[in-house]
């Protein structure tokens, strides 16, 4: 099992940053890919961002692109999400998940592939 618990969220103003940071625990060792997620009241989850463990390559969804940076740091075993330019319309619970599949970066983004999901992490940004 892997246990993965998000902090760093809040309430910023339209054009601020934030850090969201997730730590990882339990059987780590047989993650692949670990991914941010985001859902907004009365609407489905929908991909952020996604980073594989092993070589660091990254996937994005469009509308963060340039904005977001997902990051790893291996002694730590925490993923990071990196948020500039925060816009009203990136509110909502973000949340961290992992996997142990060989994910190639086009599937990064499917939310099905994901084993564990972290409790979530409110972010607000006001205009």
């Amino acid at each position: 099992q892997v246990q993965l618990v998000e902090s760093g969220g809040g309430l910023v103003q339209a054009g601020g940053s934030l850090r969201l940071s997730c730590a990882a625990s339990g059987r780590t060792a047989s993650d692949n890919v670990m991914g941010w997620f985001r859902q907004a009241p009365g609407k489905e989850r929908e991909f952020v961002g996604a980073i594989r463990r092993s070589g660091g390559a990254t996937s994005y969804a469009d509308s963060v692109k340039g904005r977001f940076t997902v990051s790893f740091d291996t002694a730590k075993n925490i993923v990071y999400l990196q948020m500039n330019s925060l816009k009203p319309e990136d509110t909502a619970t973000y949340y961290c998940a992992a996997t142990s599949r060989r994910l190639i970066i086009t599937t990064m983004q499917l939310l099905r592939f994901y084993d564990y999901w972290g409790e979530g992490t409110q972010v607000t940004v006001s205009s």
